[in-house]
């Protein structure tokens, strides 16, 4: 197993001069501005996702090591906790940062139905999450709409890549039909249902012999042979999947040994994201997948965000997961910046309302006014080399998201 990722040595000793710090009790804003604030990280630690959840924190982390360890001026306190597979470890482990840690905010977050749960945590205790990863679409609860009001995100709503992509699949196969395969979790529904929802509104059909996305059992599957020689029978022209972490390098590998092989692969990008491109190797060269970020993208903020992050030693490129994380700090870097006082979750969530246009790694954004997440560009990438190692290459831009 994967071991947590370690903080710094400069982390360190941020955390390390800030526990000689007592709470927040001076009223002046001078005096506030010199506190130490708790912020908590609850990503995956263990679990399927281990992996994303690393990269969440080298990204949070990396914007505090790069800001001297403070955010609006203040010192912080990283408490870390884990989010696991899911809502059975993540809802205990928020409260705990709620209730015991008493942070000011929260960050993180790598599952969608996790998001779902401790969501609503949080906005009973009015402190702001500020999520840095999957958000699925919110149902209404009790026929009312969903009480966002402390839910921001610095990534995307889970159905987002497969809209964003799903024109351009169209566009390549024709007539042809697309068959559709991804994991049985909220995460999955969400990114499956963006693409085949739109897929259909442009004329396309699926080549699942019942008209439906296969999903596979998670996150016990390991094994995909059976399922993708079976979906070869229905000889589709193209094939559309959402995989991450751990599953995504056996899928890949796998699909390279199936009777699928020759037919073209498309995908979120998580397919490919990573880490897990390189325990992929070969095998996913060619694949054409869609996300809002790439290594490659050449704005001044990228190539900023790229030197720290080698400057840090971390191995590999810098992830999506590693980007919206960094933003998620940088979000709150200047919403506490706003904040006169003592910090409390409210002032802070106001703040939080006000940042305005963000200079990402990605490209600019800013939050959609209503839901909270970012409006921002998606990009078409390819796996192919990049100098000496394999990439997620941007081919064009595909879209921007949300529409309005």
């Amino acid at each position: 197993m994967t071991q947590p990722l370690r903080p710094s040595r400069r982390g360190l000793a941020a955390l390390a001069s800030a526990s000689l710090l007592l709470p927040a009790t001076a009223c002046t804003s001078s005096a506030a501005q010199a506190d130490t604030i708790r912020i908590g990280l609850l990503v995956s630690l263990t679990g399927t996702y281990t992996a994303v959840g690393e990269d969440m924190q080298r990204g949070f982390r990396l914007y505090l090591d790069t800001h001297d360890g403070k955010l609006g001026g203040r010192t912080v306190d990283l408490v870390v906790a884990d989010e696991g597979d899911g809502p059975a470890t993540a809802v205990p482990a928020a409260q705990r940062l709620l209730e015991r840690d008493r942070v000011v905010a929260l960050s993180g977050l790598v599952g969608g139905a996790t998001v779902d749960k401790v969501q609503t945590v949080a906005t009973e205790r009015k402190v702001p999450l500020v999520g840095a990863n999957a958000r699925p679409a919110f149902a209404p609860v009790a026929g009312k709409p969903r009480d966002l009001a402390y839910t921001w995100h610095t990534s995307y709503n889970s159905d987002e890549p497969g809209i964003a992509i799903a024109e351009y699949v169209k566009a390549q196969i024709g007539d042809g039909e697309v068959y559709a395969i991804g994991p049985d979790y909220q995460g999955g529904w969400d990114e499956l249902r963006g693409f085949t929802d739109t897929f259909a509104m442009l004329g396309g059909r699926l080549a699942n012999p019942d008209g439906k996305t296969l999903f596979t059992p998670f996150p016990a599957t390991e094994n995909f042979l059976p399922y993708l020689n079976k979906a070869a029978e229905s000889e589709p022209k193209a094939v559309y999947t959402f995989y991450a972490g751990g599953a995504s390098v056996a899928f890949v590998k796998q699909y390279r040994q199936s009777d699928l092989k020759d037919v073209p692969l498309y995908a979120a990008g998580f397919l490919t994201e990573g880490s897990v491109l390189s325990a992929q190797g070969s095998a996913a060269t060619g694949i054409r997948n869609v996300l809002n970020y790439s290594p490659t993208l050449t704005n001044p903020a990228n190539q900023q965000f790229i030197a720290a992050w080698s400057a840090a030693g971390h191995a590999g490129q810098p992830t999506t997961y590693a980007m919206a994380s960094y933003d998620a700090a940088a979000v709150l870097d200047r919403a506490l910046s706003a904040v006169d006082g003592q910090v409390t979750g409210e002032k802070l969530n106001t703040a939080i309302g006000q940042v305005g246009r963000v200079v990402s790694p990605r490209g600019d954004w800013q939050f959609h006014p209503r839901e909270h997440r970012p409006v921002q560009r998606w990009y078409l990438r390819e796996v192919k080399p990049d100098g000496p190692v394999l990439s997620n290459v941007v081919l064009q831009d595909l879209t921007t998201l949300p529409a309005n």
